[in-house]
């Protein structure tokens, strides 16, 4: 990376990002994509890996436009022999309906490189937004400066970090209901949910239509969810309320994936085994905003705040938002490449009344 000055830098590499960079490459803005360090163990930890939260993610049949196919023939045809995801390589299982999380997101990546996107695989680590053009530095030291950003860094999944919750992730361990819970796997299943606010309650409500029983497992004596969802939850006849308890152990094996989760009363100590074939975590999310230093404005969750309704301004002019970094409700797939779309078109319409394309 020389030091021209880029157009527009797209920071981050799930679905808002690559819909930016579609949508920026087709505007002939001749984006740059910084895509995140593949081997990084910092971010291997903290799932914040390239390709977003879909690269860890199994099947994916929400997403518009993937029912169920052969989808690993397009695969073939569609990405380089080097982008074939490892699912492919390796022949595991198609998904009953959809296509798996990675194979979606390479086939993005893919679709935006050929329109032109540029993509280089480090983590942006330092940020200037005090001057123009800004400057973006990444992690061995090399800036890059640019007229527009894009940051669509995403949020990862909080978890409490139990070995066997990491070794059963996609197979039974979830943080989505919306994105999981109607897998085959959970239906007519115990489940067990861990959290007490609204979150948790509603993924204990949402995972009750497809479970036989929901065991919400709240570490204390009390739901920190507002009252119409505490009333919720109690009035679900699928939902069993266990106060007091925490989630010890997730328990499972090879061929089955999640099978019960032993769970420990913090009053008395005591262990006992919830037969359930998933854990989901709804214990909050964190947006990966620590590497902007506090020069844009988020909120009290440390979300990035639009400034203006139904655009994707930032704080700071021409520094746009898009994707779950942006985004504390929904947190999909389909409306991460929304605002990615929205974001460019932000980026393309400041870049124009500038006079610099």
């Amino acid at each position: 990376m020389d030091q021209t000055v880029e157009n527009v830098v797209i920071i981050g590499s799930g679905p808002a990002g690559w819909a930016a960079a579609i949508y920026a490459s087709r505007a002939n803005l001749k984006p740059l994509v910084i895509e995140g360090d593949p081997t990084s163990e910092k971010n291997r930890l903290q799932g914040t890996i390239p390709l977003g939260q879909l690269s860890l993610t199994t099947e994916v049949e929400n997403y518009p436009g993937w029912p169920a196919g052969h989808t690993r023939e397009f695969l073939k045809s569609a990405l380089p022999s080097e982008h074939q995801p490892y699912w492919a390589m390796a022949n595991k299982p198609q998904p009953n309906h959809g296509i798996n999380g990675p194979e979606l997101m390479e086939l993005m990546r893919q679709q935006a490189k050929n329109f032109g996107t540029r993509v280089v695989s480090k983590d942006v680590v330092k940020v200037d937004f005090s001057k123009r053009p800004f400057t973006l530095t990444t992690h061995d030291g090399e800036q890059v400066r640019t007229r527009t950003t894009v940051i669509a860094t995403g949020a990862r999944a909080n978890y409490l970090g139990l070995p066997s919750e990491d070794s059963f992730k996609n197979r039974g361990v979830s943080a989505c209901a919306v994105c999981d819970g109607a897998l085959p796997r959970f239906r007519q299943k115990g489940i067990a949910v861990v959290g007490g606010g609204d979150s948790a309650v509603e993924e204990a409500t949402y995972l009750s239509k497809f479970g036989s029983k929901v065991n919400l497992l709240v570490r204390r004596d009390t739901l920190r969810a507002s009252k119409i969802m505490q009333q919720r939850a109690k009035d679900n006849s699928k939902i069993d309320i266990h106060w007091n308890t925490e989630l010890d152990e997730v328990l499972g094996d090879e061929e089955n994936g999640v099978t019960g989760a032993r769970v420990r009363n913090n009053k008395t100590g005591d262990l006992r085994v919830l037969p359930v074939s998933g854990v989901f975590l709804a214990i909050g999310h964190t947006p990966n905003t620590a590497f902007l230093d506090g020069q844009v404005k988020t909120n009290e969750k440390g979300y990035i705040v639009w400034t203006t309704t139904n655009r994707t301004y930032t704080s700071v002019e021409a520094v746009f938002a898009a994707g779950d970094v942006a985004d504390d409700y929904y947190r999909q797939a389909v409306t991460a490449a929304g605002t990615g779309c929205m974001a460019a078109l932000d980026a393309e319409r400041y870049l124009a009344h500038h006079g610099h394309i």
